[in-house]
């Protein structure tokens, strides 16, 4: 049996990058920023916080918040054709 190589964050180095001007630190207002149920958002990675971070195949997919969890919301995101949910920290989010 071989080993997996890897974790959940293997070939983001590009992908999760900020833009120079984005670089230093974040407001505190994006950390704890609030939706309703039906808001629709857009996954975006805030690359200094990994906790609640999602799959790298969901960066940039638009979604709707379905429900909470803890701090977290779910999302419903179409992957394909097929309906998934992701549950993501607020940090990650974007409203539409």
């Amino acid at each position: 049996m071989t080993k997996r190589i890897g974790g959940g964050r293997r070939k983001t180095r590009a992908k999760f990058r900020k833009n120079i001007r984005q670089k230093g630190k974040m407001s505190l207002t994006k950390y704890f920023q609030k939706f309703e149920e039906g808001d629709r958002i857009k996954l975006i990675a805030e690359s200094a916080i990994q906790k609640g971070i999602y799959h790298r195949r969901f960066h940039g997919k638009s979604g709707i918040v379905t429900g909470k969890r803890g701090h977290c919301y779910k999302i419903d995101i179409k992957d394909g054709n097929k309906p998934k949910e992701v549950i993501v920290h607020p940090v990650h989010l974007a409203r539409l």
